[in-house]
């Protein structure tokens, strides 16, 4: 694999930064952040470049909340500037290097790719239902929080040689256990540190019917026994290369009788449908009158699945 030279220095290029300013404020122009960043933007923008030139530049300290839905998560926040702008900036020029190492089966946070797009290739799976009669599911206990930083930078040194960039993502990385959600980085750099267990479960294992959304995984296949062998060379592989141990919740189960719960619906050979606290989330929203723009997000997920009957019991509208 050829490794990456000479990047640093597109990623404090003033228009690159100006670049990220402009993408990392969009639909955010009312925060705090963009709005005490913008009473002195332009001398902030020469700083930032003269900070990341002269390698200077130090992660400011994170602020910290919690949210509870779809589950409860701890979120990492750092300030507008100079941090959101730096995180973008480097992604302008690492983000095409990255994608470029994910294989065609992972989904979340890539463009073009997402909820969408997974639902669309497992359906497209399912079509085989001799060779998807069953399902393993199974995902990464306490993920972001257990990404490991040594294994993470050695990750990184087989696609990156530039010492000055390597410098820079080491420096965000050690800013804080494990890999924090909220910050933009830290999606990427969770999708780069599962990519080569991907291509391992594709290319060396074998794998043809296999989908990951973050840590989620969904693996098809005509054997149940095959299955469970593979639950124990992933369990291996994960445990010994990235140091991460899989959930106890996870699954072996017929797709006929049961369905595959995985990004926001449940999949079935014949049909697919909204998952249960989705439907119920969609019908709660319609229940307390909710505008019409409020519910169209629910609208917009049904319409991915077998649910004009459900749509046309709650708006009294046609999909």
């Amino acid at each position: 694999m050829k490794r990456l030279n000479n990047l640093y220095s597109r990623i404090y290029d003033i228009r690159n930064l100006e670049l990220a300013d402009a993408i990392a404020r969009k639909g955010k122009g009312d925060q705090i952040g963009v709005r005490k960043h913008d009473l002195n933007g332009e001398k902030n923008i020469v700083d930032l470049h003269n900070m990341l030139k002269s390698k200077s530049f130090v992660t400011s300290r994170y602020t910290t909340f919690t949210i509870y839905e779809p589950k409860e998560r701890e979120i990492s926040r750092l300030p507008y500037f100079p941090d959101r702008i730096v995180h973008h900036a480097v992604m302008n020029v690492l983000e095409p290097i990255f994608v470029s190492v994910f294989t065609a089966d992972t989904y979340s946070c890539i463009k073009s790719k997402g909820i969408h797009a997974a639902q669309r290739a497992l359906r497209k799976a399912l079509q085989d239902r001799d060779g998807t009669i069953y399902c393993l599911k199974l995902d990464v206990k306490k993920f972001y929080p257990s990404i490991d930083h040594v294994i993470l930078k050695s990750l990184l040194r087989r696609k990156i040689k530039d010492g000055d960039l390597l410098w820079l993502l080491d420096g965000i990385i050690d800013s804080a256990p494990g890999v924090p959600i909220g910050n933009y980085l830290s999606q990427y750099f969770a999708n780069f540190y599962m990519s080569y267990f991907d291509h391992w479960i594709k290319e060396r294992i074998g794998v043809k019917y296999y989908f990951r959304y973050a840590d989620d995984m969904v693996i098809l296949s005509d054997c149940k026994e095959h299955l469970h062998q593979l639950l124990y060379e992933i369990r291996s592989y994960l445990c010994t290369n990235l140091k991460l141990s899989i959930k106890e919740n996870y699954q072996v189960f017929p797709v006929a009788s049961r369905g595959i719960d995985f990004v926001g619906y449940r999949f079935y050979h014949t049909h697919t449908l909204l998952r249960k606290s989705i439907k119920k989330s969609f019908a709660r929203a319609v229940a307390k009158g909710k505008s019409r723009e409020s519910i169209a997000a629910y609208i917009g997920w049904a319409k991915h699945a077998d649910c004009r009957n459900l749509v046309k019991k709650l708006t009294n509208e046609n999909l």
